[in-house]
């Protein structure tokens, strides 16, 4: 998002996490409803070009989003809802993509007000990496044939009692109604959300054979002093990396890979 939108959302995301703050707030309810204007505002163009018309009044569009929603959802979400109609927006598609990212953080937010948004975060990417290397799997969750109650279904066979319900929460409502984005760049946002949560950067840390506890808290330590914020890392084996380390952050990538380094070394004598 650019301009005015980039604001608008910023403005929104201080708006939920005071709403969550409090502890008579609950998060994962907030988050189905706001799921549920999304996928509204997505169907109805219209209704959401009304909605981001930058000639309207904001009052006006206000007023309006609280008579449609009003009695639909949540007196919380008819608040935020509202709230973001009176902003302006670049464009009136970033209004539904705003709401998205809302219902995911706020999903986010209830699994770590639980606890458990350690174990959201390493499920995330662990489902990314399967998905990845089963090309059957991915197959079946982005195939245009399969309606979204099979998905549904196979994501629950895949995930129920084996990941955080927020996980499967989060999985399946990217799965059925992805938004234009391929499987593997919704679940990269996703992480990047959760580590948010905590202000945390993520790096990807690919590895010949398993780090020990020891060397991934020294790992982390080092990433954290070099970066200046908290690191989360998730973990990949990769037997192809002779020895060393691959880190990618953002996008950026530290090579410390003996197989990077002869690639290296041969690149230069074939120079």
């Amino acid at each position: 998002m650019n301009g005015a939108s980039r604001e608008a959302l910023a403005a929104a995301r201080e708006r939920l996490d005071a709403l969550t703050d409090s502890t008579s707030v609950d998060a994962g309810s907030l988050a189905d409803e706001l799921a549920a204007v999304t996928a509204l505002l997505d169907r109805e163009v219209s209704l959401r070009r009304v909605l981001t018309d930058p000639a309207q009044d904001g009052a006006g569009k206000a007023q309006l989003a609280e008579r449609l929603f009003a009695g639909q959802v949540g007196g919380q979400t008819v608040d935020l809802v509202s709230g973001m109609v009176r902003s302006r927006w670049s464009q009136s598609r970033d209004l539904a993509d705003a709401l998205e990212e809302l219902a995911n953080i706020a999903d986010l937010t209830a699994a770590q007000q639980a606890g458990a948004l350690d174990d959201v975060e390493d499920e995330l990417f662990r489902f990314g990496r399967i998905v990845s290397s089963s090309t059957e799997l991915r197959a079946a969750l982005t195939g245009r044939k399969d309606v979204g109650t099979a998905k549904t279904e196979l994501l629950h066979r895949l995930l129920d009692g084996r990941a955080n319900p927020t996980t499967e929460r989060l999985v399946t409502r990217l799965v059925t109604a992805p938004r234009g984005r391929s499987l593997e760049t919704g679940l990269e946002s996703l992480s990047k959300l959760a580590a948010e949560r905590r202000d945390r950067m993520v790096a990807v840390v690919t590895s010949a054979e398993p780090l020990s506890d020891s060397q991934k808290r020294r790992l982390g330590a080092a990433l954290t002093k070099l970066y200046g914020r908290p690191m989360h890392l998730n973990l990949d084996v990769d037997p192809e990396v002779v020895g060393g380390l691959r880190v990618q952050v953002g996008d950026e990538v530290i090579n410390g890979s003996v197989a990077d380094r002869i690639e290296d070394a041969a690149r230069r004598l074939a120079s």
